[in-house]
């Protein structure tokens, strides 16, 4: 018999999210999930850290700056990105593609918006920093067509990190980036445990726990967390006549190592 909380679906609209910004404001962000210090609205959602959707009309540069431990990952939605590292490795990909950071020791680097209009994506994944920072960094780029695709009954499924996908972490996560067509859905089992973190990237919908009825709303920048203490169905939906664009990370909402927040207690 299923509890009356087997599933909690919460909602965060742009206004509660914190913000962000670069280069004399040149880049701007709004960010789902913040770093500890700015109070944001949301909490921690396991070994997902920080999430940060930026946008920029034009050039823009966030200067040379250290990373350390964690796995860091930026994801162009439209335009172009340029990243360069004391590596030595200097990059740029388009939209629909990936730049990919195991900071380990310590890195640091440089990132740049390119063309008329650029938005994207960061989002960093927290592996067990005790032993991250003793691994030597590496950079990674993807382009668009590197990244597997899953067309099925109106619904797109691009594989961007995990299971299937050419991104792998240290950091249990799994990322797909999925196109829900009018009139369609995308199901899946989400397992006790484990928690979704949703950004609709376009379009409108909803998400419904197939068990209980609940539902959450969902429109561009909304954030939406989805927790299963039971396992349980989870169902995407449209609504209107424009596809839905979701970006979808799954994560265990606890891992066996101590994690950041947790350290700073």
């Amino acid at each position: 018999m299923k509890t009356k909380n087997a599933m909690e679906m919460k909602l965060y609209p742009p206004e509660v999210q914190a913000e962000g910004a670069f280069d004399g404001g040149r880049i701007t962000e709004i960010k789902p999930v913040g770093f500890p210090h700015e109070g944001p609205s949301v909490p921690h959602i396991g070994p997902l850290f920080y999430w940060a959707w930026a946008t920029a009309k034009g050039y823009g540069k966030i200067g040379l700056h250290p990373h350390k431990g964690f796995e860091i990952m930026s994801y162009a939605l439209t335009g172009e990105i340029g990243h360069y590292d004391t590596l030595g490795n200097k990059s740029r990909v388009k939209a629909g593609g990936a730049q990919v950071m195991q900071t380990g020791s310590g890195v640091s680097h440089e990132e740049e918006t390119l063309g008329d209009h650029t938005e994207f994506f960061q989002l960093w994944f927290e592996p067990d920093l005790n032993t991250a920072v003793q691994k030597t960094p590496t950079y990674r780029e993807f382009d668009h067509d590197d990244f597997p695709s899953e067309q099925n009954e109106g619904v797109l499924i691009k594989s961007i990190v995990g299971k299937g996908a050419p991104v792998t972490l240290v950091t249990q996560a799994n990322m797909q980036d999925v196109t829900i067509e009018p009139g369609f859905k995308h199901q899946r089992t989400l397992a006790a445990g484990q928690t979704l973190a949703i950004v609709a990237i376009s379009g409108k919908g909803r998400g419904v726990d197939e068990e209980s009825g609940q539902k959450i709303y969902l429109q561009e920048k909304y954030f939406a967390v989805i927790h299963a203490n039971e396992e349980g169905q989870v169902s995407f939906k449209t609504e209107g006549d424009s596809s839905l664009r979701l970006a979808i990370i799954e994560v265990p909402a606890e891992v066996d190592y101590p994690l950041y927040k947790e350290q700073l207690r």
